[in-house]
């Protein structure tokens, strides 16, 4: 699995564009990891970094099973701010059975009613959605903290707009199954992720 970390330059227009547009910043990622226009994409999860100090520039994590060839953005006249950073992340090593992991999570937490997927904006639900992902991707969750939420209007291509709302999960986790806690962090968690959700990171405390 590759990691990758791209600091973005504000002085670049196509930067800005795409820190202000889920939609926009997707396509322009997809392009590291295609051949051609008309290619399909393989499987990949992002998620923008929140930016908390003053003059700090915005980061974007991309996760994937395929490498992806970033040139295409080193390309860009002033798209990055600095060197694209590309680890290699061996599961097998990482996830270990009933050991504390830091995690965080940008999620678009939902629930399917009357054939329509509606946000969930109460932090008591919030909290039983996560809850529940949890049981169902292999892990316990020890400590949870929920941000405020936040809703994102995307362009969509100049369609009708989509808006999703995102949540950021942090907080501390056990493994109580190892297949299914990989599964997770390969397959991303709830829906939207081609709108910068999903993307389970964690770290050995």
């Amino acid at each position: 699995m590759y990691l990758t970390k791209l600091t973005l330059n504000l002085r670049s227009a196509h930067a800005r564009r795409d820190v202000g547009d889920a939609y926009e910043m997707h396509r322009t990622l997809v392009r590291a990891f295609v051949s051609t226009p008309d290619a399909a994409p393989p499987r990949f999860l992002w998620r923008l970094e929140s930016t908390s100090k003053e003059g700090t520039s915005p980061a974007v994590l991309v996760q994937s099973q395929a490498q992806a060839d970033w040139t295409i953005l080193e390309r860009q006249p002033n798209y990055l701010q600095q060197a694209v950073e590309t680890k290699t992340v061996d599961l097998a090593r990482l996830v270990q059975l009933d050991r504390p992991y830091r995690f965080r999570l940008l999620a678009n937490p939902t629930v399917c009613r009357k054939g329509k997927r509606l946000a969930l904006l109460n932090p008591e639900e919030q909290t039983t959605w996560m809850e529940r992902q949890a049981a169902n991707h292999g892990f316990d969750i020890q400590a949870l903290k929920i941000r405020p939420h936040e809703l994102l209007t995307s362009s969509s291509g100049g369609k009708a707009p989509i808006c999703v709302q995102r949540v950021c999960f942090d907080g501390l986790l056990s493994v109580g199954n190892k297949a299914d806690f990989e599964k997770a962090l390969l397959d991303g968690i709830g829906p939207a992720k081609a709108f910068g959700c999903g993307l389970l990171s964690v770290a050995p405390c």
